[in-house]
């Protein structure tokens, strides 16, 4: 079973980051097995959670491919650590920094106090921070596509990360979802960790760093917070700016911390669907220092970048298709490149699951349902819709009432519209004669709910499952 493991783990370590092979899959051993459970141990209990929560499927679908059907379960070894030891071991390991190796850390908790979100470096490494959210492997500034749409955010974005964005360390993003930014901060993340291991990168939302920060006023621990990000910081990844809408006291802290990062000449990138001017209910403080950088904005590929990135795309997983049918494919997923993207797996999966050759029929039979269905969904066909499912008018749904039972489905009602149409966040809150900013809260509340699996989260998947399948 030993073996089984090790070719388990060389499986993952083609699926995953290095960084985040070497940090969560290189330490796993076998514990115990039988017919029915596969037992493996790791370091501590943070371990546990975090393999369950993001590499569990790995490793079920590694053992599932040597035939080993047994069910996956992880727990600490019998060598574990006490938060005292690991404080101890993180100080020494600091000061031989210029004689380790990197590797990188995960995880968004205070770097002074290490509480259970800290895990132990291994041996004669030292931990290169990675704080707040995975980057993604394919994330990097090699597998971006660029086009006329997003040149400057490209190049803006590299020179940031060289450091020869002259007069300024801070850049943001702007475009709509689905347009790169993500992949072009996370780029920026993946080459200050590669070409330079001893930079701290933190990559978190707006939402993450909010959490952060009442957690640690509610503990008692708001000068570890402070510290972490104002002096354990050197490149700062903020992304979903515009959920800061009407955060007075994140705003502040934010500012503030930026102040700090700013004068020590660290980086700073920024990411929203909205221009900074734009974003309501933002203090004129934090405003001017996310204007003080380089502003670029990502629009949506023409026809010649389409093509690219399904050129691209295509190569990445072994299945170049023909001409007719990439041409074919970028002429009607138009809206943005994860559109673009979803087009491409959808007609290559059924052209192998059907045993079929993949033509432009193939192409245009899974296409026409799934382009002409976005085409057709309008903000008042969402709003008919949830009216229905929850039961409620749709002069409730636009009226003044702060009912609940008439609060939450209009939520959903804007969560969707943003989702599901291209009509930019202040038409959609005027539909419902709501303010931009309550527009923002509302699918910030769902999209939470939604995460968290809350109470409506089955009647709002049914939704969405009948917009995208086109049952309306």
């Amino acid at each position: 079973m030993d073996s089984f493991l090790k070719e388990v783990k060389l499986h993952i370590k083609e699926l995953v980051p290095d960084h985040c092979y070497r940090m969560w899959i290189e330490p796993v051993v076998l514990s115990t097995h039988d017919a029915e459970t596969i037992v493996l141990s790791v370091p501590n209990d943070f371990y546990v959670k975090r393999l369950k929560e993001n590499y569990q499927g790995y490793f079920e679908e590694g053992f599932l491919r040597l035939g080993q059907k047994g069910r996956i379960e992880f727990k600490v070894g019998k060598k574990k650590l006490r938060s005292g030891q690991i404080n101890s071991n993180f100080g020494q390991t600091q000061k031989s920094r210029a004689q380790t190796t990197s590797v990188v850390m995960h995880g968004i908790a205070s770097p002074l106090s290490f509480p259970s979100e800290f895990h132990p470096p291994l041996p004669g490494m030292t931990p290169a921070f990675h704080c707040g959210r995975m980057l993604k492997k394919n994330f990097t500034f090699d597998d971006f596509v660029v086009g006329d749409n997003s040149s400057f955010a490209y190049t803006a974005s590299l020179y940031l990360a060289q450091g020869k964005l002259n007069g300024t360390g801070v850049l943001f993003l702007l475009g709509k979802t689905g347009l790169g930014k993500s992949h072009l901060s996370q780029a920026v993340g993946h080459h200050m960790l590669t070409q330079d291991g001893g930079k701290r990168v933190f990559y978190v939302t707006a939402e993450d760093f909010t959490n952060e920060m009442i957690y640690s006023l509610r503990n008692n621990s708001i000068d570890q917070f402070k510290e972490k990000y104002r002096l354990k910081c050197d490149v700062l990844i903020l992304e979903d700016v515009h959920f800061l809408t009407g955060k007075s006291a994140t705003q502040k802290e934010l500012a503030m911390t930026l102040d700090y990062l700013i004068d020590a000449d660290k980086k700073i990138i920024f990411s929203g669907c909205e221009r900074p001017d734009e974003i309501p209910k933002l203090n004129d403080n934090l405003k001017s220092r996310l204007n003080m950088g380089v502003v670029t904005e990502i629009k949506a590929p023409d026809f010649g970048t389409r093509v690219k990135i399904l050129n691209k795309k295509s190569k990445a997983i072994q299945c170049v298709l023909p001409t007719p049918v990439t041409e074919y494919i970028a002429q009607e997923a138009c809206n943005d490149v994860r559109q673009l993207e979803s087009a491409l797996l959808s007609v290559v999966t059924r052209g192998q699951l059907m045993n079929r050759k993949i033509d432009i029929e193939l192409a245009r039979s899974v296409l026409e349902k799934m382009t002409g269905t976005r085409k057709r969904i309008t903000i008042d066909l969402i709003k008919k819709m949830v009216c229905e499912s929850f039961e409620v008018s749709e002069q409730e749904l636009v009226s003044k009432s702060r009912k609940q039972r008439i609060v939450k489905p209009r939520q959903v009602a804007i969560f969707l519209s943003k989702k599901y149409t291209d009509q930019p966040i202040k038409t959609i809150g005027a539909s419902f004669k709501r303010y931009h900013a309550t527009a923002i809260y509302s699918i910030n509340a769902v999209e939470k709910e939604m995460e968290q699996k809350g109470q409506r989260y089955e009647q709002i998947r049914y939704l969405a499952d009948k917009l995208e399948s086109g049952s309306f």
